[in-house]
């Protein structure tokens, strides 16, 4: 009986299997062991014994064997969620909210005071005026922060800034003199 190049291919796998595995292909399996324990899908123990047997492995046979109910590739990872809009109860909505009433309501009570004092012309209005500007331009930067604070805690989602350095502080450490 005569065999074709499909017969070679077919029978390969079946011989491969009696085939003496490497060191490489020993740390291999053991790699993928590795992942299957991290991915929650081995016990310690049996992690271990798993291990155990990769390393005393001879042949392929041995160590597909190792691996034969682990799926092949690590698994799917799930689509990141989209942010959700701004709600009430979000962190930050609130901040954004009151400093939008707060620059308003001063924007409003400001104008008006300055529109009482040019109408009349009475030094004492004008000083009033002055007086609230000043005031008003002070809220304006404090409800300014508030509104910048709430924005950057609302992107976020209320998450720590990573920590910079090597060590992971943000100080310096101390250099002796």
């Amino acid at each position: 009986m005569t065999t074709g190049p499909g017969d070679q291919r077919a029978a390969r796998p079946a011989a491969r299997g009696r085939l003496r595995a490497s060191h490489a292909d020993r740390e291999q399996v053991i790699g993928t062991l590795k992942a299957a324990f991290v991915h929650g899908r081995l016990a310690k123990d049996e992690f271990d014994a798993r291990v155990g047997q990769a390393l005393a492995s001879r042949t392929y046979a041995d160590l597909s064997v190792l691996t034969a109910d682990l799926p092949a590739g690590p698994p799917t990872a799930r689509p990141p969620r989209e942010p959700a809009r701004v709600r009430a109860g979000q962190p930050g909505a609130k901040g954004i909210r009151s400093s939008v009433r707060v620059m308003s309501a001063g924007t409003v009570l400001t104008a008006s005071v300055w529109m009482v004092a040019l109408l009349t012309g009475s030094p004492a209005v004008f000083i009033l005026a002055f007086a609230l500007a000043i005031g008003y331009l002070g809220t304006l930067l404090l409800a300014g922060a508030v509104l910048a604070e709430s924005r950057r805690e609302q992107r976020s989602g209320r998450q720590l800034p990573p920590r910079s350095g090597p060590g992971g502080g943000g100080c310096h450490p101390a250099v002796p003199i």
